[in-house]
C-alpha cells in the first residue's frame, strides 16, 4: 500500500493526449482518464516512491519536447496534487458506465450485469489502461465506419494499434472471418486478450506485437485508430496490405488535420470515400483505385 499518490492534471489540446498518456504510463501511472472533463484535462495517478521535484522536472521537460514536436499546441498546463491511498482498481471503474458507441452498438463494462437493450450487439469491456473504451469520439466514428463500409463476403479485417481491442472484436461481430490486432505495448496486448475472451472471439483474433510494415498479407478492411504522425507514416504501407476491393478506416485526427491525411492517401494511390465528423475529431474511409 502506498501511504500517498500523486495526481498529476494535465489541460492538454486533444492533439496530445496520446502521446502525454504513453508518458504517463512510462512514468509508472496506473492508469490515464480523459474524455470525462469538459475542461480536455487528462488526469493520471502515481505511487508517490519518487522525489516529488524529479517527477516534476520530468515532466516539465517532455512538455517542452512535446512542444518542440506540436509547435501549434498550446503548453499544456500542468498540477500536481497529492492525494491519499485508495482502491485505485475499483475507483477507476466509475469513469466507464455503459456507452451506447453506435445505433447498433452498446459497450458494456464488464462489471455490469447485461440488462435489455435494443441495440443489435453488446460487447463487453474491461478496458483497463488501454485506449478504447467506446467512449472516445475516435473510436465511436471507427465502430460506425466499420458498420457502413461494404466489405464482401468472406471477409478479414487488421487492426493497427489495437489497443482494448475494440475495433477487432466488433469487426468478428459484424462478420469478419478473422482478425489480427497489433499493438507496440504488450500491456495493451494483455488486456486486449482479456476483452477477446470476455467475448468469446478468441478463436477468430488473433494478436502480435509485429509492425504493420513487416507484414506480407492482405486485409479486406484496414482500420487505424492513431495520432497523425503514426499515421502519415504508415499510410505509404497500407495500400501493400490492400487488395482491390479492400477499404480503409483511419482516426485519431483532428478536423484540421485532415488534408495532411487526405494528400497522403491520394499520393500513395487511395480514394478517399467519405469523412465523419464528430466534436474537433475526424474519420476518414478510404478505398484502392482501381
Amino acid at each position: 500500500m502506498h501511504p500517498e499518490w500523486l495526481q498529476i492534471s494535465l489541460q492538454a489540446d486533444p492533439v496530445l493526449h496520446d502521446p502525454l498518456s504513453s508518458f504517463l504510463f512510462d512514468l509508472g501511472c496506473t492508469g490515464v482518464v480523459s474524455g470525462d472533463f469538459a475542461d480536455r484535462t487528462l488526469r493520471a495517478y502515481l505511487p508517490l516512491d519518487k522525489d516529488l521535484e524529479d517527477i516534476r522536472t520530468r515532466i516539465e521537460l517532455y512538455l517542452q519536447e512535446l512542444k518542440s514536436i506540436f509547435p501549434e499546441a498550446p503548453l499544456p498546463a500542468l498540477q500536481l496534487t497529492l492525494v491519499a491511498d485508495q482502491p485505485w482498481e475499483l475507483n477507476w471503474r466509475r469513469f466507464f458506465q455503459p456507452v451506447r458507441a453506435t445505433r447498433n452498438l452498446l459497450i458494456l463494462p464488464a462489471w455490469i450485469p447485461l440488462f435489455k437493450s435494443d441495440a443489435d450487439t453488446v460487447i463487453r469491456m474491461d478496458p483497463g489502461p488501454a485506449f478504447g473504451t467506446g467512449k472516445h469520439p475516435t473510436t465511436q466514428m471507427c465502430l460506425e465506419a466499420m458498420e457502413r463500409v461494404p466489405v464482401r463476403s468472406p471477409w478479414n479485417l487488421l487492426d493497427v494499434g489495437t489497443g482494448s481491442g475494440i475495433l477487432a472484436i466488433y469487426g468478428v461481430r459484424l462478420g469478419a472471418e478473422a482478425a489480427l490486432g497489433l499493438d507496440i505495448n504488450p500491456e495493451a496486448i494483455r488486456w486486449a486478450e482479456r476483452n477477446i475472451r470476455l467475448n468469446d472471439v478468441s478463436a477468430s483474433i488473433r494478436l502480435s506485437l509485429r509492425p504493420a510494415e513487416e507484414l506480407r498479407e492482405t486485409f479486406s478492411l484496414v482500420c487505424a485508430n492513431l495520432i497523425l504522425g503514426e499515421l502519415l507514416r504508415l499510410i505509404p504501407f497500407f495500400p501493400g496490405l490492400m487488395s482491390s476491393e479492400s477499404w480503409l478506416i483511419l482516426s485519431g485526427v483532428l478536423e484540421n488535420q485532415v488534408q495532411e491525411v487526405n494528400t497522403s492517401l491520394v499520393r500513395h494511390g487511395l480514394h478517399v470515400r467519405e469523412i465523419l465528423h464528430r466534436e474537433e475529431w475526424a474519420c476518414v474511409i478510404a478505398a484502392r483505385r482501381i
